[in-house]
Formats: structure tokens, sequence, C-alpha cells
């Protein structure tokens, strides 16, 4: 039996740990012994346990720069309204055009799969202890929810130990079922444990806190929960109302955010930075919104502009156009992201919004939509270290900016919305929930993702059209993308399971089929 006490690791094994997080594409490594390190000794200093739990953090937000690259800018990015590509060379094959290549297309579903699997079974093969389990399990499920999220019915529930993905599928409701079990299961261990912190040289986003773990497994279930609320809106209620009430509760200050802490550079800072002089720029719509709400925070998330005419500010780059040369791509605003700017997973202020959401459809959330609409505000502003939040969220007359491109190419006439800032208890629900759900997208920035998921279910933050749609007519330029199609290799070597998956789907294959939870 393997004891707590042992997860302290030895000074040797950390500088090892280390090592191998940052390579997160070479699990056949792990297998060797290139220094001779028994199994016993292993288990004694805990090596194992450390390189397993590092490495299956590394693919919830992907630390590797080109699998975060497709994932979180180029997909995530585009389709949730916070970056557009500045990378010529992109035509013609790009998310944002609504026509991905294969070896786009393909990553969220045959990297995250597999990995997640692997690093989880090495977890269990390294301990036994609750308590790292339980962390575990919570983690595979912040990765997982998003790989089902973006396409549908996944392999999961049979996905092989060595993380073999040819395997039958499972529908997104019972994905859903079976991670809300996990979550449940996991967040239930950890606080009966919840004194029993353990190693931080295995835990790069909360150092080991037990306390934190069990706040961020509530939070994310309470995510979850939203996300599901029109399709299964018993089910949203009982596992959102449980997150609330546990004894630790959900997030509720800047302290409990979820960074990773990365031993290399920020992935976003090479993407948009060293890559080609910079693929993404920030896009054109979180920009619109934040220069006509005047939003203090600009300055603490972008980098102006640098157009060598004309005044420079905050201004972004349209998405789904026909990308310029690098001359004027690169003058956009860009990301102010550091090389040590540590990963967000998730914030404080995203589960305010989250509970302010719940309230309004009259879930017992601890508070109302307005208090906790409000309070989202203000921790988002304290998390940027900008002050200024009382004002903001007195202002009921500034709307989101007309986008006029300094480039004179791709601007758009009118605004995509007319939602003010201050809360009014008077207004319509529909309104309420805009104001929310906009707000929520500032504020969560730049998990893109995330706010593409909030996009396909409520339509919410609206979004300029692109101008250049390369589906065939298969997707709606108002709607956008509303999934991402199976990679080619399913067809080829998973059919029968492939075909029985796209039963599941209810639809084609394609973008315009929505998933589950957002028909």
């Amino acid at each position: 039996m393997k004891h707590l006490r042992n997860i302290i690791l030895s000074t040797v094994s950390a500088g090892l740990v280390v090592s191998l997080a940052g390579c997160t594409n070479s699990y056949e490594d792990y297998n060797q012994d290139p220094y001779g390190v028994s199994k016993k000794e292993t288990e004694r200093d805990a090596y194992s346990l450390g390189a397993a739990m590092v490495n299956l953090q590394s693919w919830v937000i992907p630390t590797d720069v080109n699998t975060n690259q497709f994932t979180e800018c180029l997909c995530g990015g585009s389709y949730g309204g916070y970056l557009s590509d500045s990378n010529a060379g992109f035509i013609g094959k790009n998310f944002a055009q609504f026509s991905p290549e294969n070896s786009w297309n393909r990553v969220l579903f045959r990297d995250f799969l597999p990995k997640l699997s692997i690093y989880f079974n090495e977890v269990k093969s390294a301990t036994d202890e609750p308590v790292p389990l339980a962390v575990a399990q919570i983690i595979k499920v912040a990765g997982i929810h998003r790989v089902t999220d973006a396409y549908g019915p996944i392999p999961y529930s049979k996905v092989g130990q060595n993380g073999e993905i040819t395997a039958p599928y499972d529908s997104q409701q019972e994905v859903y079922k079976l991670m809300f079990k996990q979550l449940d299961e996991a967040i239930a261990t950890l606080t009966a444990n919840r004194t029993l912190n353990f190693s931080p040289k295995a835990d790069n986003v909360y150092g080991g806190n037990v306390e934190k773990w069990i706040k961020f497994g509530n939070s994310l279930r309470l995510r979850l929960a939203i996300r599901i609320s029109k399709a299964d809106p018993a089910l949203a209620k009982q596992e959102a109302e449980a997150s609330v009430s546990n004894e630790v509760g959900v997030m509720t200050s800047n302290d409990d955010n979820a960074f990773m802490t990365l031993s290399n550079t920020n992935p976003f800072r090479v993407v948009m930075y060293e890559y080609n002089g910079g693929d993404s720029r920030i896009g054109a719509d979180i920009t619109t919104y934040m220069n006509g709400y005047k939003d203090p925070r600009r300055e603490a998330m972008f980098t102006k502009s640098t157009f060598s005419r004309g005044t420079n500010g905050y201004y972004g780059l349209r998405s789904g156009i026909q990308i310029p040369g690098a001359e004027i791509a690169h003058a956009y605003s860009n990301y102010n992201v550091k090389t040590d700017t540590r990963l967000l997973w998730m914030n404080a202020a995203e589960v305010a919004f989250l509970r302010a959401e719940g309230a309004l459809k009259n879930w017992n959330m601890g508070g109302t939509a307005g208090s906790f609409y409000k309070k989202g505000v203000e921790l988002s502003f304290e998390q940027w270290g900008v002050k200024g939040a009382a004002a903001y969220l007195a202002d009921n007359t500034s709307t989101p900016a007309v986008y006029t491109d300094p480039a004179g190419l791709n601007s758009y006439s009118g605004s995509v919305s007319t939602i003010t800032i201050a809360w009014d208890d008077n207004n319509t629900v529909e309104q309420q929930l805009e104001r929310i759900i906009t707000q929520k997208w500032l504020a969560m920035f730049p998990l893109g993702l995330e706010a593409w998921s909030d996009y396909r279910r409520t339509g919410y933050p609206k979004l300029m059209p692109v101008k250049v749609n390369n589906s065939g007519g298969v997707v709606s330029n108002e709607r956008g993308a509303r999934r991402l199609a199976y990679p080619q290799e399913e067809r080829s070597n998973n059919l029968d399971n492939y075909n029985a998956a796209v039963g599941m789907l209810g639809g084609a294959d394609n973008m315009a089929t929505d998933v589950w939870w957002a028909k």
C-alpha cells in the first residue's frame, strides 16, 4: 500500500519531471529506463506519479505548441471570436473559412483522446492512493469534454488501456452522464480527504492543494451542467445545484483560478509572435465589443495596432476573410502574452457568470442573476489588474462599436449587437442572457473552445459573419460551424463504429450538424 507521504518527490526526480513535462508527444520515452531506476525506487520517490500527472495536465489546454495552435488558436480562437488567422498561407484550408484540412481537423480527436487515456492510466499505474486518482479523474474530464463538445459522439467508455481509440463511440448524452458520474465520485473522494494535500511536484496547477481541486471539480461540473441545460434540464439542475451546495463549493475568488504553470514558453506566445512573425492576431469581434464599451481591460489583454498611417489603437483582424499579406496582417493588435504567462483552464469570473445563468433559470445558485453578473465583471477586472469596474458596471448606454477596418479591407456596416453593460432587472430574460454571455465571453479570454460552445448553445455573443465561406454551401455564414467533422482516419480504420456514431449524431458528418446539447 502506497502512502501519501511517499508522494513527496526527491530533488533529483523533480528535475526529471520538469524535463519530461516539456515534451508531451513522447509517451514511448516514459516506458524506457535510461537512468536505470528500478520500479521500487521509482515508486519510492513518486517519479512515475509526477511524470504522469504533469503530462496529463498538459493535455487539458495543450502545452505542446503545434497542438495548441490547431486547437486553441486556429479552431477555438476563430470560432470563439477571439483570434483571426494572419498567415496568408492558410487560405483555403482553415477553420475560419469552414474548410480545414484533415491534418488540422484531426488534432483535437486523434491526439487528445489517446493522450488523455494514456496519462490517466499512467497515474493509475503509479499510485493506488485515492486523492491523486480523484484529481486525475477531474483532469481527464476537463480535457475530454472539449473533445465531445467539438465533435459530438466520441469513443470514451471503451477506449483501450493503451489509448487505442479504434473503439465503439458513446453518444454525447452518455458521455456527459459518464463525466458527471466521474466528477461526482472524484469530488466526493476529495471532499472526504480535503486536508490530505499531495506533492506540488506532481501538480503544476494547484501545487497539490486538495481544496483547490475540489473547487475546480465543482466549477467544472457547473460548467457542464449549464452546457446541457436545454438538452437535459433536470440533470443539469441537479448537477449545478450539487456543485454550489458542496461543503467546499466552487471558485469564488481569483485565488481559486486554474492556471497551469509552464516549464517552457507559453505556446500562445510562440504562435502569435514567433511562427512566421505570428500566425494569429486578435480578432475584430472582441476588440469591437471592448472598444464600444471603452473597456479598460484592453491595455492588459492586447497590444495596440502598428499601422504606419492613421491612428493606432486596439484594432483586431476580422475572421473568415481573404487573409492579407504579413505586412498588413501583422499590424493588427496582438495578444499581450509573455513567455512565462500561465495557461488558463478556468477562472472565478466564468464561475460567477455560470451561477448568474443558473439563477436566471431559477436554480438555487446562492444568489441572484444580477449579483453574480456584477461579481463576474469585478473578478475579471481584478484578475487583469485593472481598476474601474464600478463605473463600467454603471454604464447603461455604451454598445459594441461598428467595425471599421484600419486597412480598409473588411469593415462591417452596423453593430452586431445593441446590448449594454449595466444590469437591468426589468429587461427580458433573453436580454439578460445576452448580457451574461457577452461579459462571460470577455472574461474567459483566451478560452476559444469554451466561447464557441457558448455561441452554439445560446447564439451569444453575436459575431460578424464570415466573408469567405469555402464549405460549398454546407455551413451557414450566420450560424457558423456547429461542430467538427470526424477525421478521415475514422472512416478508414474504424468504419463500423464511425457509421454508428453518425447515426447517434442525428445528421450528416459535417460542420453544419448540431451536437446534442445545441440542437
